[in-house]
This record gives structure tokens, C-alpha cells and sequence, in this order.
């Protein structure tokens, strides 16, 4: 069976498209490499023996998109990961972020829905829920109003992609509500690879710790928590990437209870900015060198997943801790900078 994996070579992308070559699937990527790199091919290769077919591909462009659903009509389904993701600058280009993240993901159901059958997998995220009035957060968490143009992007799209289902029998979609992705692969042949300064926690970590940066700023102390630091549900990139597999799995099989169905996809357990840092101290052996500085605007204070019904209804489950996570992003930061 033919996949695309749209944002292939980004960080969950790559990592989603090793897992579907492992379950047997024929992958095609398309990138156009403004936050990756076409590196990734080899490391993904490396891992699974087999380089994914690649398309460089602007998705804004919209007749590029048309002559590639033409020219692979065998395509059954698509993970959709191509967006920018920067809260800050969603705030700073609000354009840029509706074009990108709206326009390419309407090109993309317009051709779907031109198929006798398709399956949709929509990267969303918790950023939908903003603050949760109750922890954990279920699928049921009221929607707050967005606090960026990032946040906007996901409650639209998966708006877009129910309104679309409901006109539109032959096509099945899954939107995955995920947490905070850490970590790389256990090879150490894919990892997180931010361009510039790293929009999150993690990478910030593991380069504070190499030395690549001075100092780790951590935003806030004086939060309603029990070490006065915002608290996250931190989740494993191979996990989340094996939750997309399933939830692709699930819809070809036609085990779907409705042709749009929504998931949370975190490990059910929050931690505090303190304990992610005192994480990776614990794995690296290294002291970091932190500070606390004034709260971030925009920064909500608690975030973790009920994972029941992932669990339950989906079949998956997160297996790996936050210190094992952490252990293969230190590996992965240090053969990086080797």
C-alpha cells in the first residue's frame, strides 16, 4: 500500500515514515525542506534499508499538488505533518501561518475527495485545548480561542477536515491530538533537528548541555505547581510516530466508529520544566546551567493527556519514560556535534 507523509523529513515526519516502511508500507515523502533536510533520506534508509520515494514539493503550490495525486493514483492514504509549528512567529506572520498550514491542507482534502476511498491522518495538537479546566485532558476538553495563529491553524484544520467528512462519505480521517514530542531514534540515525534557535524544551536542553548554548532560560517559577514550573506531557517521538501507524491501520481496516474520529496521544503523566532538566542531568551525568527568568506570555501553566481512549479505542499505548526519551536525545545530540 502507497502513504504519503507530507513533512517527511521533519522530526515525528521521519520518524512516522521509518515505522510504515517497517510495517511493509511503500512510502512517498513530500518536503520541501524550509525546516528539514533531505539528509534524513540516508539516516532513514540506514534504519530500514530502503530509501522512501521523494517529491520537493511546495505544497501553497496548488497545481503541484493536483499533478501529484495525478500522477500517483495509488496513493491510499496520507499523514499529513507539513506546517510551520513556531508559536512566536505564528504571532509575528499570521499570514505566512494561515496560508501554509490552511491553504496546503485544503489542497490536499480537495484531491482526496476526488477518490473512491482515502484515509486522512491530521497532526494536531493539544495547543487546542489552550489552559484545560480539568487535568487530565480528555477528547471532550472544551476548545478555548486560540492563544496564536499556530493554535488557530490546528482548531481550523480539524474543523475544516469534520466539515469535509460529513459531505463526504469516501473519505475516513483521524486527527491525533499530540503533547510535547521529544527524543530521536534508538539508532541515532534520526533525530530532532532545529533550524536556529530550538522553539522547544528538549533540544534546548541536550544543547545547553554540549555547550552549544550558554544558558538555559526557564520561563517562570512562581506557577500554581509543586516546583513553581509549567508541567507538560512529554512524549516519546517513536511512540507518537507508531500512534499515526495504527491510527492509518485502523482506518484502511475499516475499524473507524465514524469517518472522523479524534485522539489524544500523550503518556498520561505530566512534568514539570524542573523535571525534564533534572532528567536529562540524571542520564547525561552533566550539570545545566539554567535560569530562572520572567513567565513567557502565552505559556499555560499544566498540560497531560488522558489517554484512555487512545488506549482503549485506538490500541496504543505510550511505552518509553521521560528519562529513556531523554537518554536518546542526548545520544542523538552528542553524535550530531561529533
Amino acid at each position: 500500500m502507497k502513504v504519503l507523509v507530507t513533512g517527511g523529513l521533519g522530526f515525528i515526519g521521519s520518524h512516522t515514515v521509518v515505522e510504515l516502511q517497517n510495517k511493509g508500507f511503500e512510502v512517498i515523502i513530500i518536503d520541501d525542506c524550509s525546516n528539514s533536510d533531505e539528509n534524513v533520506l540516508e539516516g532513514i534508509k540506514a534504519i530500514t534499508g530502503k530509501k522512501p520515494l521523494y517529491e520537493k514539493i511546495d505544497l501553497k503550490e496548488k497545481h503541484k499538488v493536483e499533478d501529484f495525486f495525478q500522477c500517483y493514483q495509488d496513493v491510499v492514504g496520507v499523514i499529513h505533518f507539513a506546517a510551520s509549528k513556531a508559536v512566536g512567529e505564528s504571532v509575528e506572520k499570521p499570514l505566512l501561518y494561515y496560508e501554509n498550514n490552511i491553504g496546503t491542507l485544503v489542497y490536499i482534502l480537495k484531491e482526496l475527495c476526488k477518490k473512491n476511498k482515502a484515509s486522512f491522518i491530521f497532526s494536531s495538537s493539544c495547543t487546542v485545548y489552550g489552559q484545560a479546566d480539568k487535568m487530565p485532558i480528555t477528547e471532550d476538553a472544551p476548545i478555548k480561542v486560540a492563544e496564536s495563529p499556530y493554535g488557530n491553524t490546528k482548531q481550523m484544520g480539524e474543523e475544516i477536515i469534520a466539515d469535509t467528512c460529513k459531505v463526504t462519505p469516501s473519505l475516513n480521517a483521524i486527527a491525533l491530538r499530540y503533547f510535547n514530542p521529544m527524543g530521536a531514534h534508538p539508532s541515532g540515525e534520526i533525530g530532532e533537528l532545529p533550524i536556529g534557535v530550538p522553539q522547544n524544551l528538549v533540544p534546548f536542553i541536550t544543547q545547553t548541555g554540549i555547550g552549544l548554548r550558554d544558558q538555559l532560560s526557564v520561563f517562570g517559577d512562581d506557577y500554581p505547581t509543586p516546583d513553581g514550573t509549567c508541567i507538560r506531557d512529554y512524549i516519546y517521538v517513536v511512540d507518537l510516530a507508531k500512534a499515526h501507524v495504527i491510527a492509518l491501520e485502523r482506518l484502511l481496516s475499516g475499524k473507524n466508529e465514524s469517518n472522523y474520529e479524534v485522539f489524544n496521544v500523550g503518556t498520561g503523566t505530566g512534568s514539570s520544566v524542573l523535571e525534564a532538566i533534572h532528567s536529562f542531568e540524571k542520564v547525561s551525568g552533566r550539570k545545566l546551567n539554567y535560569k530562572i527568568v520572567d513567565r513567557r506570555p502565552g505559556d499555560i501553566t499544566t498540560a497531560y493527556a488522558d489517554t484512555t481512549k487512545a488506549n482503549k479505542v485506538l490500541g496504543w499505548k505510550a511505552e518509553y519514560t521521560l528519562e529513556e526519551a531523554m537518554n536518546y536525545a542526548w545520544i542523538w545530540e552528542q553524535k550530531i556535534r561529533d
